[in-house]
């Protein structure tokens, strides 16, 4: 099994949209076969999983999506380049666990893993309705965690 698709709750399709086409994902699909019904499918550069949006495509409020997760292997250059479209990314940080990212912020610790571990280093960034993503740095995958 693999991972496909990912539905992110929005109140403007049009806003999220601009927002996420900004980000430079590439618009797969906008299909509306009805007033009441749109799909809006978007895939983030380099990703084999995408995210839909839309009208009438789940029941969660927007906004509700919390620690959608995606991988950069510099986490500095993903930083300006989400800034640069508008994301508005939050500093750089690690964890005080060295392991993942805390939920809230309480355990961030300000700048990239001083260590320059793998999977060490975040940012995060909201959409317009507040839905929650991370970015993790990852520059060498754990054993095991490419398929062949």
């Amino acid at each position: 099994m693999k991972l496909e698709v990912t539905v992110v709750p929005v109140s403007d399709v049009e806003r999220a949209k601009d927002f996420y086409g900004r980000l430079g994902w590439r618009l797969d699909a906008d299909v509306s076969p009805d007033e009441d019904y749109r799909v809006v499918q978007f895939t983030p550069p380099g990703s084999a999983a995408s995210i839909v949006l839309g009208t009438c495509v789940t029941n969660q409020q927007p906004g509700s999506a919390q620690g959608l997760q995606l991988v950069v292997d510099d986490i500095e250059a993903a930083r300006e380049e989400l800034a640069r479209r508008g994301a508005e990314p939050s500093e750089v940080f690690h964890d005080s666990t060295g392991v993942f990212h805390h939920g809230g912020t309480g355990e961030r610790l300000p700048g990239a893993d001083p260590e320059g571990t793998s999977y060490g280093s975040f940012l995060s960034f909201d959409d317009p309705d507040g839905n929650g993503w991370f970015v993790q740095e990852i520059t060498t995958r754990l054993p095991g965690r490419v398929d062949p």
